[in-house]
């Protein structure tokens, strides 16, 4: 173990952005960890107190370099925004479509350089080689996605990377959410670096031994992390609920189409036959996403299902994006959920009232609802989310934790690319896994599927085709670890790693 004072490899800049490049590209729709260990291994290198030749303390090159990994990072895996462009259709000129399109993509990016180069400060303020601020370092880290996810200004992070590939090493989430799952990353990702590090500097010569013990532990704690998940997916020992079979609408309406009167009529039309089928065949509810009912807009005919349908609401002078209930013959909603978490620019904007814009959302600026995410039904609670709320695993497993027995995620997703339909699909993986529930996706593009409590897809509709399908899933009412206790665990971690870092002396070489 060395201190801050052995001379170590800084990579350049440029390599520390191709590094943050890979590790967005190593997300969800590829989702495969070992890529994302070799991308962050620059990042802990980066954060050496001496960043140069000149050993000099403090901010500097490291600092920049751990930056632009950052916004390099979020710059790949955000790439979906582009498709907004063209912005016509919500009244902005079409010559400044794609500038505000781009602007809102690299302000992404810029935000992303900023959190990772604080992070990095933090790292070579406390030294990077320690067991102790590599601990703290990397439950900081899972966190700060927790408590962005809070705020309006995160979608997916290294707390979903696993997925889809590696459903082992998610299963951790079941144990600590997301946040546990990106600080293993994270830790991962150290060893390996001080591995590589240890057989650089045995091969100069500067040291001769230590860099197996390096290797083993790497292999150690990459295999004790999924060996722990997989523990948390025992599919024989899974709780056995009882059965529910819903129907899906997937309308497949294009959003720049979705409020001309023909496709109104046409959507009217698919939900009348959508509700006839699930009364013939016994089903319910019938599921609709996001945004299919405009505002006012009661069900075209009386048949004995529920429906929940994805629409819009008015309270006194505030208009509400929210997931309406229908009860069995009722052509009006009788109960809902309001969206609390809303896309920044898509449907909040910062003092609209004063600057007279509502965003980029064709039915103007909405109001956000109350915090909670569960929906109380006379067949049983349920935790929703509508769209960008799935990205808050903390809503939907304290929904759990109250009494829901399966999850909805509405969405719309159009008219973004595969790109996204895929991390979509890797944030309601994850949202299974922490609370232990089955989870139905209803979008109007896709993803439409239903996921297990183990976070495995047991069906999933064809993207881009209006069709209705029969998803069977479990009502479920035992609580995982994370559902008990949220970040309770990795907290009291952060605690003690941190009165570590300050209080124990530095490693010696």
């Amino acid at each position: 173990m060395g201190d801050d004072r052995q001379p170590g490899w800084v990579v350049s800049t440029p390599v520390a952005a191709l590094a943050g490049t890979l590790a967005g590209l190593s997300l969800a729709p590829l989702g495969w960890p070992p890529l994302l260990w070799l991308a962050l291994v620059p990042l802990w290198g980066q954060s050496l107190r001496n960043s140069g030749a000149r050993g000099r303390k403090g901010l500097g090159p490291g600092v920049l370099a751990a930056g632009l990994w950052g916004g390099a990072a979020v710059l790949a895996s955000h790439r979906w925004l582009l498709w907004l462009h063209p912005l016509d259709w919500v009244g902005i000129p079409l010559p400044l479509s794609l500038p505000v399109c781009l602007a809102l993509w690299l302000g992404c990016g810029l935000a992303a350089t900023i959190l990772v180069a604080l992070w990095s400060v933090l790292v070579r303020w406390l030294g990077p080689r320690r067991w102790s601020t590599a601990v703290l370092a990397a439950a900081a880290w899972g966190l700060a996605e927790v408590w962005l996810s809070r705020s309006p200004l995160f979608w997916i992070g290294l707390g979903t990377s696993p997925l889809p590939g590696d459903r082992a090493l998610a299963g951790l989430g079941a144990l600590g959410g997301a946040a546990l799952v990106a600080a293993a990353q994270l830790l991962i990702a150290w060893l390996l670096w001080r591995a590589i590090e240890a057989t650089a500097a045995a091969r100069v010569g500067r040291r001769r031994s230590g860099s197996r013990s390096w290797w083993l532990g790497f292999a150690a704690l990459v295999t004790a992390l999924h060996l722990l998940g997989w523990s948390q997916l025992p599919p024989a020992r899974a709780e056995r609920g009882a059965s529910v079979e819903v129907l899906v609408l997937q309308p497949a309406v294009p959003t720049r189409e979705k409020f001309e009167s023909g496709q109104q009529r046409r959507l009217l039309e698919q939900l009348a036959a959508a509700r006839r089928q699930a009364a013939q065949e016994g089903l319910g509810p019938l599921l609709l996403p996001e945004g299919s009912l405009v505002l006012g807009q009661n069900l075209p005919s009386q048949q004995p299902v529920e429906v929940l349908s994805g629409g819009f609401r008015q309270e006194g002078e505030e208009l509400r994006s929210s997931v309406l209930r229908f009860g069995p013959d009722q052509l009006v909603a009788s109960s809902w959920i309001d969206k609390h978490r809303l896309v920044p620019l898509g449907e909040w904007v910062p003092l609209a009232r004063l600057w007279r814009w509502s965003g980029l959302s064709a039915v103007g600026g909405v109001e956000p609802g109350a915090r909670s995410r569960l929906l109380q039904r006379p067949e049983g609670a349920i935790g929703v989310a509508i769209c960008y709320e799935l990205s808050d695993g903390q809503a939907l497993a304290t929904a759990s934790r109250d009494g829901a027995g399966w999850l909805l995620a509405s969405a719309n997703l159009d008219p973004y690319p595969h790109l996204l339909q895929a991390q979509f699909s890797a944030l309601a993986q994850m949202r299974a896994i922490e609370t232990g529930r089955w989870l139905v996706s209803s979008a109007n593009t896709g993803p439409s599927q239903v996921i297990d409590s183990q976070g495995k897809v047991r069906r999933r509709m064809p993207a881009g085709q209006a069709a209705t399908v029969r998803f069977k899933l479990e009502v479920l009412s035992g609580l995982t670890p994370y559902a008990r206790w949220l970040e309770a665990p990795l907290l009291a971690l952060v605690i003690v790693a941190a009165g570590a870092a300050l209080l124990l002396p530095a490693d010696r070489p």
